[in-house]
């Protein structure tokens, strides 16, 4: 394992500038992500309160890269984005049966799942193990959630599929589904999680180069296009930060993961 206040750098490079990248798409817009912070639009000071979390962003993401404001800056991003996991909670109880709901809460849910993992490895130790574990299985979840959300809105994630990728929308909008469904599988279960992350991780700097990153092509002047790239690249840093957890296990360590899953919930 890393030592304490040590990380594998990739992972953290790409957390940290897509913190950074979502803190200045807010300060630009002077609002907060479209979509994924679903801030009510009658909040009170709700410009100011834009400014503040944008400008909290940026900071708190330059700060990942400086090992004594590292484990500071870490937690705050993570009290960021579960803020904005827990202001889909309305919608969730008011249409618990619209899956999109739930989505949204996991997909900010899952970068501070990947936030957990990189705290556990800058806290070190064996409690420092634990919270990276349990944030590998968090992560495993939402990865679970997503694949669930693909099959609940195939039209929609269809039509984000570039036409010319053979062999047609549709087969990408279910392939991905499955793909992250196995993700989350083996990164819950252990089984073959080191290969699985690193997978997923590929697929979504995909979803970044395929989808994303042409809309700013597209319509530059789209507020949803730079937060939807700044928001995958989030995604893209937790996945990456958890890949790398794995990387950093040795061959002992692997082999003992799976048996030791259920004792680590209860323990940490």
């Amino acid at each position: 394992m890393t030592k304490s206040g040590a990380l594998p750098r990739v992972g953290v490079h790409v957390f940290s500038a897509a913190a950074i990248a979502l803190g200045l798409v807010g300060l630009v817009w002077g609002d907060f992500a479209d979509v994924w912070q679903p801030v009510p639009a009658g909040f009170p000071h709700r410009t100011l309160l834009a400014y503040l979390t944008a400008g909290c962003f940026v900071i708190f993401g330059a700060g990942l890269e400086w090992p004594r404001t590292a484990k500071a800056s870490v937690v705050a991003l993570m009290a960021l984005y579960l803020g904005a996991g827990l202001l889909w909670t309305p919608r969730i109880v008011g249409y618990p049966k619209i899956y999109g709901t739930w989505s949204g809460f996991f997909e900010q849910f899952s970068v501070v799942a990947g936030g957990l993992v990189m705290l556990g490895e800058l806290c070190g130790g064996a409690r420092g193990k634990r919270m990276s574990r349990v944030g590998t299985i968090l992560f495993g979840v939402c990865a679970l959630s997503f694949g669930l959300a693909h099959f609940t809105a195939i039209p929609q994630t269809a039509a984000m599929v570039p036409g010319w990728i053979p062999p047609g929308k549709l087969f990408w909008a279910w392939a991905t589904g499955v793909f992250h469904l196995l993700a989350g599988i083996a990164i819950v279960t252990g089984v073959q999680a080191r290969l699985a992350s690193r997978l997923l991780t590929a697929m979504l700097v995909g979803f970044g180069l395929l989808v994303w990153l042409p809309t700013l092509w597209n319509a530059p002047h789209a507020h949803i296009s730079w937060a939807g790239n700044a928001v995958n690249l989030s995604l893209t840093g937790a996945a990456w930060v958890v890949a790398d957890w794995f990387d950093s296990l040795n061959w002992a360590e692997s082999l003992t993961w799976r048996p030791r899953y259920v004792a680590t919930v209860r323990e940490f």
